[in-house]
């Protein structure tokens, strides 16, 4: 693995414009950074990423089989009473799940390790599955690549397929997000995209203006019914919503699921290490009131079972605390997982985000910063397989 600087296309933040890449610059600093990509040989990718990908995904499967049966283990998770049912017949009724990213520390040394699954919402897919590809053909076109230089990346052909197979009649599927939130919209319309490429026909319905009608069916802002769902909107603030007992009866299809309530939340590291200890793709991690805490001495990471884009989350190295963005996150609880150092390239901090869709593999994407931390603000590198 190595990080190689390069210098960009000519033209390539017009075509990303045109191409509706517009959160390429967030807060008039650059996200999309195509001054450097990462190198992998093929073993790095099939062997360090996409082998522990497969095995860390079918981990998850069987916890989640076991929370859908503990009250306990739904508390622990701060998953509300009232939505439990939501959660456990989800998994019951085999309601399918789209994607999900695994985030791990790698750099083609030593095991990936795990940092967290981002198994509810989609951060960072059209870059992954479409821009970075792009980027890909035009470097081999200009000869500034070999034209044997590959990328592991089938995820938009997966995500193609799998909406087939969830949806093979095809018909309406209704896509939802906040309908002012620039990114959360051009994603979902990169989804509606490829459900098109499906054979579906989208709908889309703000996040705010979806109703309930006399039924109890959720109705969009037309008052049609929907039977299928993508929200691009996390479990645990729609369990802790006023319509959440509505939930239930809706008889709605949602992607993804409530069991991937288990799956998105930081409680889930402690629950996979406590089952699989010694594992070398997870870090010891326990919950806050777990006397192990203890275990992992003075260098730690604390977590808020919930949070977004490195929001409270408190690095602790040898007992020096490093600065934390704060944006309130923790009411729920907190775990505690070991330290993990990352390494360096060029001065910048990589973490790899692994995308699974349904259960296998399907491509990487890599996000960078200069702390240890990744934020909203971190840069998102394109990458490369070269042997």
């Amino acid at each position: 693995m190595k990080r190689i600087k390069t210098a960009e296309r000519p033209g390539w933040d017009a075509r990303a414009e045109a191409l509706g890449f517009t959160w390429r610059h967030l807060d008039g600093a650059r996200y999309w950074d195509e001054r450097a990509y990462y190198q992998f040989s093929l073993a790095e990718i099939e062997d360090g990423l996409e082998q522990p990908a497969r095995e860390l995904h079918a981990l998850c499967l069987d916890l989640v089989a076991e929370v859908v049966t503990s009250e306990a283990l739904m508390a622990k998770l701060a998953i509300p009473e009232a939505s439990r049912d939501d959660v456990a017949n989800s998994w019951k009724s085999k309601a399918p799940s789209l994607y999900g990213r695994f985030d791990f520390a790698y750099d083609g040394t030593g095991p990936a390790k795990l940092f967290e699954y981002n198994a509810d919402t989609p951060t960072s897919i059209y870059e992954t599955g479409t821009f970075q590809w792009i980027w890909l053909e035009d470097m081999i076109a200009a000869g500034r690549l070999p034209a044997d230089a590959d990328q592991f990346n089938s995820l938009h052909e997966k995500l193609q397929a799998r909406f087939k197979a969830i949806f093979p009649a095809g018909g309406f599927v209704h896509f939802s997000s906040d309908e002012e939130t620039l990114e959360d919209r051009q994603t979902v319309k990169y989804l509606e995209d490829i459900a098109i490429q499906a054979g579906i026909e989208p709908r889309f319905v703000p996040i705010d203006k979806i109703g309930l009608d006399a039924d109890g069916r959720f109705v969009d802002q037309d008052n049609f019914i929907i039977q299928a769902l993508f929200k691009l909107y996390p479990w645990e603030e729609m369990f802790r919503e006023d319509y959440a007992a509505n939930i239930g009866g809706s008889k709605t299809l949602f992607l993804e699921p409530a069991w991937k309530a288990i799956l998105s939340n930081k409680g889930l590291l402690p629950l996979l290490w406590e089952r699989n200890a010694g594992h070398p793709n997870l870090l010891p991690a326990f919950f806050e009131d777990d006397p192990r805490i203890a275990d992992l001495g003075n260098s730690w990471v604390r977590k808020p079972l919930f949070s977004r884009e490195g929001a409270n989350i408190e690095l602790v190295a040898n007992g020096r605390r490093a600065r934390v963005l704060d944006q309130g996150y923790g009411e729920e609880g907190h775990i505690r997982q070991a330290l993990q150092p990352i390494t360096r390239f060029d001065g910048n901090y990589p973490i790899i985000g692994a995308w699974m869709v349904d259960a296998e593999p399907a491509g990487v994407g890599i996000r960078e910063d200069r702390s240890r931390v990744t934020k909203n603000l971190s840069r998102f590198v394109p990458h490369v397989i070269l042997d």
